[in-house]
């Protein structure tokens, strides 16, 4: 990769506009708190003190807008956090959004769950390092477990090597041309893909798969919140 096409602006877009409706919750899954703290500002805290994230768009509910703004970045003093953009139908398009919303196009971009909290610094350094030599990445963990895979009957097919499966997580790191491109052609088909790594896949561009850490979850469950707890009870000792 030349880096001299490369700008040094790293730009974090932190989602955070799912409903969370297998929390069984009225309050949207990233406002909830753990150990006090709300889950978006600890995963926000985390990119704010990296000193390699220069700025960071919170992609949110419209109707989230306000309540973000003056709870979350102005209550806990979130200084790199230029924009909360309203985000879209589906995460994908609320990516998009803010993708579109970058000033630099020709830095790296960031894409992270807001529910995932236990995101570490060395997680988005690897990340950016990644998205810089390789133009595309993602964080990911080996599967712990044998995967099979079945037909529509439920029969089993065939077993992977699990030496070549993972599970992959976030922050994805990208080069802004890169993955602009490629949501702008998934939009194009109307394709919806399960993260932005396999949308620059589409574009037949290699992504580099980046060892994460097992304690970067997603808090989509009530039992999360419970092993979030666990995991900050643990960071404290």
């Amino acid at each position: 990769m030349n880096s001299n096409y490369i700008s040094n602006k790293v730009t974090a877009i932190i989602t955070a506009a799912g409903k969370g409706t297998r929390m069984n919750s009225s309050i949207n899954k990233q406002y909830l708190k753990i150990a006090g703290i709300p889950v978006l500002a600890r995963t926000i805290s985390v990119f704010e003190s990296c000193s390699e994230v220069d700025d960071i768009i919170l992609v949110v509910n419209e109707s989230d807008i306000n309540f973000c703004r003056h709870e979350i970045v102005e209550e806990f003093n979130f200084t790199k956090v230029i924009s909360l953009v309203s985000g879209g139908a589906e995460r994908q398009n609320s990516v998009y959004k803010g993708l579109c919303s970058i000033r630099d196009e020709k830095g790296i971009v960031l894409i992270h769950d807001g529910a995932r909290p236990f995101v570490t610094n060395k997680n988005i350094v690897d990340c950016i390092n990644a998205a810089r030599a390789f133009g595309a990445c993602g964080i990911g963990v080996r599967s712990k477990d044998t995967i099979k895979i079945s037909d529509e009957k439920g029969f089993v097919q065939s077993t992977p090597d699990r030496n070549n499966l993972w599970s992959i997580q976030t922050p994805q790191g990208f080069m802004y041309d890169i993955i602009k491109s490629a949501h702008d052609k998934a939009l194009q088909n109307g394709y919806i893909g399960t993260d932005d790594m396999v949308l620059v896949e589409k574009l037949g561009i290699p992504v580099k798969i980046v060892e994460g850490s097992y304690q970067n979850i997603k808090i989509t469950t009530p039992e999360d919140l419970i092993m979030g707890e666990s995991i900050i009870s643990c960071q404290e000792k």
